[in-house]
């Protein structure tokens, strides 16, 4: 579902005299559908760079990247927003809302986006909500006004409102109490129970433990000249 080839990826620092800083080199990673894989390494060792090249935020400067057959190295912009509007989905660790949206719409537009209809997606979205434990009083108000807690629980329900066939899962777990981790823990299992093939970044060891099927060390592919 998931494949890296010879991934490869460098920035230029524009207020450093455009000196170009490789960062990858030679990327490998291979996700078969239900399973789970965690990316490891230390702290700037390109584990969210990874993440955001298969997502095609980022461009690749070699390599290719296929997700369900298509090479988002080489994608159109319409086919990227395709493959993540259908096919790819992702979980960051930051909510990016339009304000003023209620909660409740908030979760439930990756559904609407794909023409379900909308009494079937709100009702989606509350499940969801409910089970991440936001008090229905706020599912008609702006996220944007929650604790931050309460905004990554929101984009935790968006991010599994589709049952999308791959998902990129970034510190899904982070600053949530033991109960929500729970229940996050549980969506990642269920997820992967019904064939979605997941890449996830876990700081929480129990949670990798628990979840992955194995660990990628992504500085094996840090750059020999930038190691």
């Amino acid at each position: 579902m998931i494949r890296v080839e010879n991934l490869s990826k460098s920035f230029a620092m524009h207020n450093q005299g455009g000196a170009v800083i490789p960062v990858m080199s030679g990327a490998e990673l291979a996700v078969a559908s239900g399973e789970c894989v965690g990316l490891v390494g230390q702290s700037g060792s390109g584990k969210s760079t990874l993440m955001r090249m298969i997502y095609g935020n980022y461009l690749a400067a070699g390599g290719h990247i296929h997700v369900d057959g298509l090479d988002v190295t080489q994608a159109a912009p319409r086919q990227i927003i395709r493959l993540r509007r259908e096919t790819l989905g992702y979980v960051s660790q930051f909510l990016r809302v339009v304000p003023r949206v209620p909660t409740l719409e908030v979760v439930a537009e990756p559904l609407l986006q794909l023409g379900h209809p909308a009494e079937r997606a709100r009702e989606r979205a509350a499940g969801l909500l409910a089970r991440l434990n936001i008090p229905e009083r706020l599912w008609s108000l702006s996220p944007t006004t929650f604790s931050g807690g309460e905004q990554q629980r929101v984009n935790i329900a968006r991010g599994f409102a589709h049952a999308y066939p791959a998902l990129l899962l970034d510190e899904p777990t982070a600053s949530l109490d033991a109960v929500n981790r729970e229940v996050v823990l549980a969506l990642i299992e269920e997820a992967k129970a019904r064939g979605a093939a997941i890449v996830g970044i876990f700081h929480d060891e129990g949670a990798r433990a628990r979840v992955c099927d194995r660990l990628v060390d992504v500085t094996a592919f840090t750059p020999k000249a930038a190691a």
